[in-house]
């Protein structure tokens, strides 16, 4: 439970698809994103994340490590991408072909095309 004198935060790391290490902490009131981070044991844990180059995000938007944190907050370490989203969609539309992707994939027997 936290007090007057503390603030709860998550902190959010996941190292693999799938994989997701949430720490709870007890902070003190103007904490910092970069403390969070510190402070979650995460950095240790995954040396691949590199505090002064990772991106950081709280509930999803990106901000900036000296960001002071509120109460209930959810700071998240995002992964850099290791495919281009749109090449990845290009792969794989090309895996499926055309007949078996798309928007109108299942359409009523005797239908019009794209009905």
């Amino acid at each position: 439970m936290a007090s007057d004198m503390t603030i709860q935060v998550g902190v959010v790391y996941s190292p693999t698809p799938r994989d997701v290490r949430e720490i709870a902490l007890c902070l003190a009131p103007g904490s910092t994103v970069l403390q969070a981070v510190q402070a979650s044991g995460l950095l240790q844990l995954f040396p691949a994340i590199d505090q002064q180059t990772t991106v950081v995000g709280v509930w999803g938007r990106k901000v900036s490590l000296k960001q002071p944190l509120r109460d209930n907050d959810r700071v998240e370490i995002y992964r850099a991408l290791t495919v281009d989203p749109k090449v990845a969609r290009r792969q794989r539309f090309a895996k499926q072909g055309a007949r078996t992707a798309g928007l109108f994939v299942k359409k009523r027997p005797g239908a019009k095309a794209g009905y």
